[in-house]
């Protein structure tokens, strides 16, 4: 008897370079999932065009930064499905689908719109339709794989219940066609924050640079980085965890926990007594050897293009042969005519 291990899919959006929060929140779990689930990690340049429309002669060179990371970061090709979302078309098909089995009013009430709304000033007619329509994208994105299970962070985790919401109305009116997704969230690390406004997430889009560690920053920019990142004022300094109350040294132990692989529980027995300033010294140090580390793996990947696009055509194919089962189900239900 074949025992099947449940599927994991998880994407990244290749606009910008990819953050510390990026590696901590998901890309730091890829390796490991891949003995214990059949793992698809795609590369989601169609829902980069939702905010990269000014920079789209850079999307290629950033979808290829991406690849390499995800390479570097132990994603094996022998183990895993790697691809780019734009070349399996069937994603696409099945996110017009699934508008149609979709509600306004719940595509309204997603947090993440709300936040970009107020971003652009509540100016909704200047806010492209994908940016609000992207969740539903995103829900074709999972259901196209069956998947089972979704590591996504804590601001995510709303999208996912949105994804079962669809799949089950869809379920309910022609049987069982689709899987119900689970969220994975981790305890710590789900959601880093800003280094300068800590009660606001970290994101490669930010303006201020100085609030985000990209995974190829340069050292310099890391230890100055850091060493600006907000603290407290609590006098004598004291370390703990407390995001409510130390949202600053929170962060910090979130993002030198996650890099160490160190509970918190034991860093704050090693951090007893330290002073703020010797603590950002101690997480300066910690991200440069993991940065260091990380980016020579990726220099090695990124210099040899070939190499990239070999990796990048197979997993387009590899995906696009499970891909088409899900969606010939959804159009033989539909009554929708095929060529085949």
């Amino acid at each position: 008897m074949i025992l099947h291990k449940p599927i994991l899919f998880s994407a990244i959006q290749p606009s910008g370079n990819l953050t510390i929060g990026n590696y901590i929140g998901t890309m730091r779990y890829w390796s490991s999932m891949q003995e214990n689930y059949d793992c698809l990690y795609c590369i989601a340049d169609l829902h980069a065009l939702t905010t990269a429309q000014k920079n789209r002669l850079n999307l290629k060179k950033s979808i290829l930064d991406t690849l390499s990371l995800y390479l570097a970061s132990g994603v094996d090709p022998n183990k895993s499905i790697i691809f780019i979302q734009s070349h399996v078309h069937e994603h696409s098909q099945l996110n017009w689908i699934l508008n149609c089995f979709s509600e306004f009013s719940e595509l309204f009430r997603m947090t993440q719109f709300k936040q970009k709304r107020k971003i652009a000033k509540n100016a909704i007619q200047k806010i492209n339709t994908a940016l609000f329509n992207y969740p539903i994208l995103m829900a074709a994105d999972i259901l196209l794989y069956q998947t089972n299970i979704v590591p996504v962070g804590k601001d995510q985790k709303q999208h996912i219940e949105l994804t079962r919401n669809i799949a089950h109305r869809f379920n309910s009116l022609y049987g069982d066609i689709f899987t119900l997704p689970e969220s994975l969230i981790s305890e710590y690390g789900s959601k880093i924050m800003s280094l300068l406004e800590p009660k606001k997430k970290m994101s490669k889009s930010d303006i201020n640079k100085k609030n985000v560690i990209y995974l190829l920053d340069d050292m310099h920019s890391i230890i100055k980085k850091i060493n600006n990142a907000v603290t407290d004022s609590e006098i004598p300094s004291k370390i703990y965890y407390d995001i409510e109350n130390k949202p600053g040294i929170s962060n910090l132990l979130e993002i030198l926990s996650a890099i160490t692989n160190q509970d918190i529980t034991i860093l704050l027995k090693e951090l007893e007594g330290v002073m703020y300033s010797e603590f950002k010294k101690i997480v300066i140090d910690s991200i440069s050897k993991f940065l260091y580390n990380l980016q020579k793996s990726y220099n090695n990947y990124r210099c040899d293009e070939t190499y990239l696009k070999k990796i990048a055509y197979e997993g387009a194919i590899k995906a696009q042969f499970k891909s088409k089962k899900t969606l010939k189900r959804v159009y033989d239900i539909l009554g929708i005519m095929t060529l085949n």
